[in-house]
């Protein structure tokens, strides 16, 4: 399960035997979760990093009103909280959506990783950078899409993300958020989350049985959100072609 690392980091950059064999290392402390925990709670002081080897994860935040927002999705392959030990406290949480193999890295052990092995500081750097990139487009995805094409849009990226780390097999993957997660993503209801998915279904974009998304048509479900991969910045991969966005002044008037 440590190849979910490697294989994430390495379509960032090409890395060594040395460096596969070091980042091996790191993965030597690993719990089972069970689903729905914390990791880590809103105040909590950091101490070790933690990597999902397997299962899924969220980072989000309550309101004083009890509402739940969830701001990102993390995957096999991910770190939770590869810089906040540099902080004094945790301004979000981190819990659990499925059952987990997480990874408890001392923070000393980051630090020597990347002092001793740059291509592995590169790609860490490149995985932060991404982290910023999904978060940007997910503000977008709230602030700019119809909440369908929103849905849609997570689908696709889930996709990519979980392929990148070999976890897709004909275009299916393991999806066990609820529709109550989803709307807490999304900033949509639970009823109109369960509208969206059915239309869908019924489009014949995707299915999803007992936990298991499968895109029926991958490009009819891109060009239904126009999807555009380019903000997950992979390398040699089906996904790694760009698309030309048009920008104000064409066809827009002004």
């Amino acid at each position: 399960m440590q190849d979910a690392l490697i294989r994430k980091l390495e379509s960032f950059e090409t890395l060594s035997d040395h460096d596969r064999a070091a980042l091996t290392a790191l993965a030597l402390r690993v719990r089972k979760v069970g689903a729905r925990v914390d990791l880590k709670r809103e105040g909590d002081a950091p101490d070790n990093v933690h990597l999902v080897l397997d299962g899924y994860a969220c980072r989000y935040k309550v309101l004083p009103d009890g509402q739940r927002q969830i701001m990102a999705y993390l995957v096999p392959g991910d770190f939770c909280d590869l810089n906040v030990f540099i902080l004094d406290q945790m301004d979000h949480s981190i819990a659990t959506i499925s059952a987990c193999q997480i990874v408890d890295i001392p923070s000393a052990a980051i630090e020597a990783i990347t002092t001793e092995h740059p291509r592995v500081t590169r790609a860490l750097w490149w995985c932060a950078l991404v982290d910023e990139a999904v978060l940007r487009e997910w503000l977008v995805n709230l602030g700019g899409r119809p909440a369908n094409h929103r849905i849609a849009h997570l689908i696709c990226e889930l996709l990519l993300r979980l392929e990148a780390v070999g976890r897709v097999t004909r275009n299916s993957f393991e999806f066990p958020f609820t529709q109550s997660d989803i709307a807490d993503t999304m900033g949509l209801s639970a009823v109109h989350v369960n509208r969206t998915l059915r239309e869908l279904r019924t489009l014949g974009l995707i299915t999803l049985k007992q936990r298991v998304m499968t895109i029926l048509d991958v490009e009819r479900l891109k060009a239904y959100c126009d999807y555009n991969p380019n903000y997950l910045h992979l390398r040699n991969t089906r996904w790694s072609a760009r698309r030309t966005v048009p920008w104000l002044g064409s066809g827009h008037g002004g």
